[in-house]
């Protein structure tokens, strides 16, 4: 789905589609438009953002000989959210990207929401052949002036490439999957392939029912209906569901232990405000998936799995054909309270840093494990690490790291010692006024990323300060892991067994590193630094 508004306001967005589908053909050229001033200083050098105008959800991005694709949804006209197109980008490292030609374009008559793409090597579907297997875009079509169709009706539809993604043409018997009666909340097919089954599994939502529709196909054209996944436990009025993900996982690396990961994202009502990532860990057994356990209904919303406790991961979605190796996942580095409002131009939006998944055990119960991808180590590596010496702070001490930069790689550890508080800051200004403060709390457990005097924060009243995390601290030791860019912070704590991702917009040299000790002493550990993108 992609619109930065609550359901309320929905039938809002949709009066106004048809005069944003108008500007969208019948804008002036580019050289002709009034421009904000860019914002270089704030480019990710890590995260992929179009060259310019708004991107939201990653769509079906996939592995095939050697190159990784990513779509994503794109209003190719504009900085907000608009009539929705596939936009499309490759890289070999998941690091450096090139944009394409735009891959499934809107039209006057039908926009194109999130969705997946299938490697459909052995050419079950006939839309190709065995020399020339085809590629196949499963995404949400929006129609509008359909005669089978009300306006507005979202259902699932087929585009295929026989050129290894650089072209594409839609399926001639679209939609292939429809609800009876239609609906303008079905949405959002992710597939992957049953073994076990010999078959396809498809989930879509029905978003404003927070309801996970399962599908079946052994040639993925024709489905059939399976079960529904619509949990008790953490609902809230107005809440969506979006962006259903299932995979399987080992336990613990143990290949006869399976579970499932059930993924949806949530909108608003996240555990960080606004949009964020929920999980379920359970099992399927090709026809139905059922979690593990629930929380009793009315629990805290920290009483449920989420895949990222910062304010700025939605949509996650797994790369495709990647093998038997570790699943890889992206997410959409914003959040709809704010989305449309972020200060950056001639682009708005960007992903988040791809991350492999694992599934272990922490304090007795299946938690997602994500760490940064084997590809971006090995760049950190080859840039170079630079290794500091352990080191003790006492009550309000503090100690400026020798180097720093707009783009770092950071390891530490905390051990306690006497000090409730201690922690880190990063792309702190000369003068210590800016900066992003990510500290633990030996006597609450409670991990904090603190943005508050990160820079530009004033763009939107929704643009939550600070987030705060439950994280175990085995033997007083928390280990911390930064990826930071030019305008975010990416933290994975304890091995990744917590992720918070945070948007920040400080001001051009405010690129220092500092460590603190508040009323007691901190042990140091283990700082290693890198700026993987000199």
């Amino acid at each position: 789905m992609k619109r930065s508004v609550h359901t309320a306001r929905f039938d809002i967005v949709l009066r106004c589609r048809a005069l944003a589908v108008a500007c969208l053909f019948l804008m002036p050229p580019p050289h002709l438009r009034a421009q904000e001033p860019p914002t270089p200083q704030w480019r990710p050098a890590l995260h992929f953002s179009p060259a310019e105008h708004w991107v939201n959800d990653p769509n079906g991005p996939f592995l095939l000989d050697g190159t990784y694709h990513l779509f994503y949804q794109y209003n190719p006209a504009g900085r907000v959210w608009g009539p929705m197109s596939w936009g499309h980008a490759i890289s070999t490292d998941l690091l450096h990207w090139q944009e394409q030609d735009i891959a499934l374009p809107a039209t006057q008559r039908e926009d194109i929401f999130s969705g997946t793409v299938v490697y459909d090597s052995q050419n079950r579907s006939g839309l190709g052949s065995a020399s020339a297997p085809p590629l196949l875009a499963f995404h949400t079509s929006v129609f509008h002036g359909n005669p089978a169709h009300p306006d507005d009706t979202q259902a699932q539809s087929l585009s295929y490439s026989l050129d290894r993604g650089a072209h594409w043409q839609a399926y001639d018997r679209n939609p292939i999957l429809t609800l009876q009666p239609d609906s303008r909340q079905f949405r959002d097919p992710s597939i992957i392939w049953y073994p076990q089954g010999q078959c396809w599994i498809m989930t879509t939502v029905v978003a404003d029912a927070q309801l996970v529709k399962l599908y079946r196909s052994t040639d993925l054209l024709h489905w059939s209906f399976l079960s529904d996944f619509q949990p008790s436990g953490y609902r809230k009025p107005g809440m969506l569901w979006e962006m259903p993900l299932l995979i399987p996982l080992s336990l613990d690396g143990n290949p006869h232990e399976t579970r499932w990961a059930m993924i949806v994202s949530v909108n608003p009502w996240s555990i960080a405000g606004g949009s964020g990532v929920q999980y379920f860990i359970g099992r399927f057994d090709g026809t139905r998936f059922t979690p593990d356990t629930l929380p009793p209904e009315g629990s805290d919303p920290s009483a449920y799995h989420w895949l990222d406790h910062g304010a700025d991961q939605y949509a996650a979605i797994r790369f495709a054909n990647t093998g038997s190796g570790a699943p890889l996942l992206i997410g959409w580095m914003s959040n709809w309270d704010y989305a449309d409002t972020l200060p950056t131009s001639p682009w708005r939006g960007q992903m988040t840093l791809p991350v492999q998944l694992a599934l272990k055990t922490v304090d007795g119960q299946p938690v997602l494990i994500q760490t940064p991808t084997a590809t971006y180590e090995d760049l950190v590596h080859r840039q170079g690490v630079s290794a500091f010496s352990d080191r003790q702070l006492g009550p309000g001490q503090t100690w400026h790291a020798p180097l720093g930069g707009d783009v770092l790689d950071i390891h530490l550890t905390l051990r306690r010692g006497d000090a409730p508080r201690a922690g880190i800051v990063v792309r702190q200004a000369p003068d210590s006024r800016t900066g992003t403060v990510i500290s633990y709390d030996f006597t609450s457990g409670n991990l904090t990323l603190d943005r508050s005097h990160s820079g530009q924060v004033g763009f939107s009243p929704r643009f939550s300060l600070a987030h705060v995390a439950h994280l175990s601290a085995p033997g007083g030791v928390v280990s911390l892991h930064l990826v930071v860019d030019r305008n975010s912070v990416e933290l994975f704590a304890n091995g990744g067994v917590l992720r918070m991702t945070d948007l920040v917009f400080p001001p051009a040299g405010s690129n220092g590193v500092s460590l603190f000790s508040d009323g007691g002493h901190t042990q140091f550990t283990g700082l290693r630094i890198s700026a993987p993108a000199r």
